[in-house]
Order: structure tokens, then sequence, then C-alpha cells
């Protein structure tokens, strides 16, 4: 597989093409794009093949509408010859201490579940405790920090050799990558994809055909509604949903880019495993 041409955020020399491209990809006409942001389509036309320059408040409320990421606000901006708008401010200053600490106790909260914070990298930035029993056996250097939760799930020297249903895992996380990748200019992003897309191709994941033939299904793994990661631990398979949180409406290109990925227990069984070698859940 490889990343499709015109894989990444819309591109071009101005503001007028990058514009232009994040309408398309949001399907809409340059009227029905004007009349949302309150301008003309005859403006928005001559903004778009760099007849006009649009004003900063006009560039804003463009991105606002198509639901353009912040960082990319921000390249919409300099394109336009503006300055950013979105601060990007470390998660270690002291301005986000408050934020600090309320991820922190939701990690805390989540225990006995494993639980991470990555950054639009996959950079984890905390965890909770839990999280230790998945990383048992993982080579020391992949968890030097920060380390890459992509990483350490698909790389050999891994997650990998332990989680039963890797082939479906790996296409799941891919896949991810590639939605990601379509939103942000991110070239450690784009590394990253390209280094684990190229890690050795698991084999067919061993799993019992159900009574419906299918195979390749979430049903195949004991839960109908949604894929599991199902991994080897101490003579056991736990099962774990994956579930993904971030930020509404956010004013800071790092918060912006944070996520919390919780993980859930998919089956009775291992709620009952975590509780006695993690803890009771609070």
């Amino acid at each position: 597989m490889t990343i499709m041409a015109g894989m990444g955020s819309p591109t071009g020399t101005g503001v007028g093409p990058l514009l232009r491209g994040w309408r398309v990809r949001r399907q809409l006409s340059q009227l029905q794009l004007a009349l949302r942001a309150d301008s003309s389509a005859r403006h928005l036309s001559f903004v778009e093949n760099g007849r006009s320059r649009p004003s900063r408040q006009l560039v804003l409320r463009l991105a606002e509408e198509l639901d353009v990421p912040v960082r990319e606000r921000n390249a919409l901006l300099l394109a336009a010859g503006y300055a950013p708008h979105y601060p990007e401010t470390p998660l270690d200053d002291p301005s986000m201490a408050a934020l600090r600490g309320g991820l922190e106790r939701l990690l805390a909260a989540h225990d006995p579940y494993p639980a991470v914070v990555v950054d639009g990298s996959f950079r984890v930035l905390a965890a909770n405790r839990s999280l230790g029993l998945l990383l048992d056996g993982v080579a020391p250097h992949l968890l030097e920090p920060p380390f890459n939760a992509i990483r350490v799930t698909l790389h050999p020297d891994g997650l990998a050799p332990r989680i039963v249903n890797l082939r479906q895992w790996r296409r799941h996380l891919l896949e991810r990558m590639e939605r990601q990748l379509e939103l942000v200019r991110a070239e450690p992003l784009r590394r990253l994809y390209e280094e684990v897309r190229g890690y050795p191709e698991p084999a067919d994941d061993p799993v019992d055909e159900p009574a419906d033939g299918r195979v390749d299904g979430p049903a195949a793994y004991g839960a109908p509604f949604a894929l599991p990661m199902r991994i080897r631990y101490e003579g056991q398979v736990l099962s774990f949903l994956s579930t993904i949180a971030t930020f509404n409406t956010p004013l800071d290109v790092t918060v912006s880019e944070l996520a919390m990925e919780t993980f859930l227990p998919a089956d009775a069984e291992t709620v009952r495993f975590l509780q006695s070698v993690v803890g009771p859940e609070r």
C-alpha cells in the first residue's frame, strides 16, 4: 500500500489554492461557503484564484466553516500574509497546570484499565499505571520517552508479537493514521506512517470461524459492536475496546492535537483479571 497522491492537507502556492482545496474536500460550492461565511461567491472566487487578498477575519471565518484543524488555520493565515491566530503552548508550561491536573485525574480514574494521552504524532505524553501491564516485555529502546504509541504497538519488538488479531489491529491503526494525514500537513506523522507500514506483514489472525462464516469482522473476536484489541498476557488473552476523547473547540494548537485513548474491557474475563492484578475499579 502506498500513500495516495494528494494525501495530506490541501496544498498550493498561496491562501487561495489552500482554501479551494479545503472547500473541495468539504464538498461545498463557492456559493454555499460564501453564504455560510457572510461573503459573496464572487469575492470568494477572486480569493481562490489569487485576484483578491482576503482579510484576516474572512480567513478565520472560512476556516471555521470548513472545519479546518487549528494548526492548519494558522497555516492559512500565514499563507495570506498574517500572523498566526492560535498559540502553541507546551504542555509543561505553567499556564497549562490546570489542564495537566485534569488529565492526570482522568487517567487515574480510569484505573484499573489502561489509558494514555497522546499528541498529534501519537507520542505518549502521559499514562496511568495500568498501561504498564500492556507494555510488559516491550524492548527498552521503544520506551525511551517520549515513546510513540503506534510504534510500540506495531513494532516487532513491541506489542505486535502478543496481539492475537494483529492483522486487523494493524489495518485499523494505519487507516486511523491515513485519516489524520488527510487533515494535517505533519511530516513527522507521515514519516511514522511510512515506517510502521514497512514493518513485516503479520500472518493471518488465528481466529475460529464463527457460525455465520465471517472471519474478518469484529464478531469473530466476541465483540459484535466494535473491533477489540486482543493481547496475550501471562497465559491469558485480554480483550480491549479503544475509545478516543478530544477537547471541544480548542483555542491552542497543542490542546487541539491532544487525545486521550482509553482501553475498556471487552469481556468479563478481562475485567476480572485486571481488577485482580492492577486493583479494584474505583
